[in-house]
């Protein structure tokens, strides 16, 4: 908490941006769901195949889903799609 100009305090928030593990921000939710996702996956094949079989799965999902967020990640945390070139809208609202 900080006191502003007219002495009341303020607060600011985090000062630093979250990170977790090198996970950032939103790319938390994401590792919660690769983390859940690899659970389940654990226990779908280990009652078909075999618990080795369900073990190996469960690795195999949570490497992709590590995988799948440190490339999101990558492109940073407000990544958009940004189309190249000029596009014209026709008919943007009807007439009456």
């Amino acid at each position: 908490m900080t006191m502003n100009q007219e002495g009341y305090p303020v607060f600011k928030g985090l000062q630093k941006p979250l990170e977790f593990m090198g996970i950032r921000g939103r790319f938390l939710t994401l590792a919660a769901a690769a983390i859940g996702v690899s659970f389940v996956s654990f226990i779908a094949f280990s009652i078909v195949l075999g618990k080795l079989a369900g073990f190996i799965a469960m690795l195999v999902t949570a490497v992709v889903g590590q995988a799948v967020i440190y490339v999101k990640q990558r492109g940073g945390l407000h990544n958009k799609k940004r189309s190249k070139g000029i596009y014209v809208y026709k008919k943007l609202r009807r007439d009456m």
